[in-house]
């Protein structure tokens, strides 16, 4: 018998047979990234990502979200964070891969982002570019979502030092500076010289590449989610006291950054080790 999970919990266990357990349409949004293929050995019995091969770890995930969907509300979206791997000299686009077989299942894919890392490790690779990102992909569980564009935008750069466009600033307040014969022809804050009312007062809507350096953490995991990461995914995700899931909970970062904004979490992990840190890491964020 399914029962509402407990908010502001984590619970250590595999992820699909917990969300099997719980109630439907209990979360706002999931915020998460799954152990990559391939990547590390957590030495956990229910642990995914040491699959023989990418079609048996493609399906596992595609297993989970479909359990994982079952648990958001009907205007409820999915965060996805994933990296790539090399496996016989050839890049296997697991990101996609994975991405579309969501898609393919029934999931809504509504946009890839790339997560830029500034402060990415040096590569001793001689015959291609260091990696220095990885995905994120936002999918919704239907093609109505809950999205507030105004809790993420950015700044504005036209008219800012980091602007490309000719004349920057110059273009203020001179009527006629910018005669445009195109959609933007005839538009009177334009040439009147008002271009800053022409652009919304909170900031431009956020782009698709996000330059976020990599976190570290004092305790053991070795991937830790930048919270700057897990934020831009939850305001955008999940309104004010809502519920944010992350049924691979690793050392916390998505339950501290919800509880940071005012949103409640549901967590779950495989890793007892990690659920101990987790718990840890909300104490000491909370105290």
């Amino acid at each position: 018998m399914s029962t509402p999970p407990k908010l502001d919990t984590i619970y250590c266990g595999d992820a699909e047979r917990q969300l099997r357990r719980f109630e439907t349409s209990f979360a706002n949004t999931i915020v998460t990234s799954p152990p990559y293929f391939r990547q590390r050995n957590y030495s956990d019995r229910h642990q995914i990502g040491q699959e023989k091969s990418a079609d048996e770890y493609i399906e596992r995930l595609v297993s989970v979200f479909q359990e994982a969907r079952e648990a958001l509300v009907d205007e409820g979206t999915l965060w996805l964070v994933l990296g790539d791997k090399y496996q016989n000299k050839q890049l296997l686009g697991m990101p996609w891969r994975v991405a579309l077989a969501l898609q393919a299942d029934g999931w809504y894919l509504r946009s890839d982002i790339i997560w830029q890392k500034p402060n990415a490790m040096p590569s001793a690779v001689k015959n291609r570019p260091t990696t220095d990102h990885e995905y994120v992909f936002l999918l919704s569980k239907s093609d109505s979502y809950y999205y507030d564009i105004d809790a993420i935008r950015e700044p504005h750069v036209t008219f800012s030092e980091q602007s490309q466009m000719k004349g920057g600033r110059n273009h203020f307040f001179k009527r006629d500076s910018t005669p445009e014969q195109g959609k933007n022809g005839g538009h009177p804050n334009l040439h009147n010289g008002r271009w800053d009312q022409a652009f919304h007062p909170k900031g431009r809507n956020k782009r698709t590449v996000w330059p976020i350096p990599l976190s570290k953490s004092r305790d053991a995991h070795f991937a830790v989610f930048p919270e700057k990461l897990v934020e831009t995914c939850i305001l955008a995700g999940c309104p004010p006291n809502g519920v944010v899931l992350d049924p691979f909970m690793g050392s916390g970062t998505t339950a501290v950054v919800a509880r940071k904004f005012k949103r409640h979490f549901v967590g779950i992990e495989c890793v007892s080790d990690y659920c101990k840190i987790a718990r840890q890491r909300i104490k000491r964020s909370m105290a």
